[in-house]
């Protein structure tokens, strides 16, 4: 039977986190499979995961090395049977209870992608001063190549009609991604709906991931992929 909904979660370094997020998701609705990739973890996550008696809608596909996320979702893309996909990440920062604002949108047919933003009154503001002028910087040349009106183009949720990942090609492993996709899609003239999102941010001390080097090659990918494809 085809699941009504795909949710694809990569995973680097989450032991902390990865036991709770299974709950949430699992918790956030039926009628949905989760493919959980392990991007090479080295603190114990892969250890646990390998050890868990996974529930019968939860596969577990673990990469030989640490490849990025975009190489992580890459690989779940082609796994995922559902008729809408969403990403997931394991870092606690998106809540699944928030499935219905990104499937809301493709369910009623206004829409074949959703991207959360955190800049809603949903949302806690980002801790990084950097990372918040970042994200502003290249969401704004994002948005002058491809024509689409986004306000956080850089965010972790999106949602896709499964019909789009099979139109599109992807190639980015890190988190150059998401400006990989956004491009892709505007290109294809997917209609892209945005929604405002609950987000918890987390600090590198914490455990986050993306750095600076993210933010050049964030701003390299607006170029490669919207100039010369």
């Amino acid at each position: 039977m085809t699941p009504d909904l795909s949710v694809v979660m990569p995973v680097y370094n989450e032991r902390d986190s990865i036991a709770e997020i299974l709950r949430r998701t699992q918790a956030a609705m039926e009628g949905m499979e989760i493919i959980v990739v392990d991007d090479g973890s080295q603190d114990g996550t892969r250890e646990w995961l390998q050890g868990l008696a996974a529930p019968d809608n939860v596969r577990i596909l673990f990469q030989a090395t640490n490849q990025g996320k975009g190489a992580a979702v890459r690989r779940a893309f082609g796994e995922a049977r559902g008729r809408i996909v969403i990403i997931q990440d394991a870092d606690l920062e998106y809540d699944p209870r928030d499935y219905p604002l990104l499937l809301g949108p493709i369910r009623r047919g206004e829409a074949d992608v959703v991207y959360g933003t955190r800049f809603g009154p949903q949302a806690q503001p980002m801790r990084s001063w950097t990372q918040l002028l970042g994200n502003r910087v290249i969401t704004i040349l994002s948005n002058r190549f491809t024509g689409l009106h986004l306000s956080d183009v850089w965010v972790g949720y999106k949602a896709f009609r499964r019909e789009v990942l099979r139109g599109i090609t992807l190639r980015e492993d890190r988190f150059g991604f998401e400006i990989e996709v956004t491009a892709r899609i505007a290109r294809g003239g997917w209609r892209v709906v945005e929604v405002p999102i609950s987000y918890r941010p987390r600090t590198r001390a914490e455990g986050k991931k993306i750095a600076w080097r993210d933010a050049l090659r964030g701003l390299w990918c607006v170029f490669r992929y919207n100039l010369w494809r």
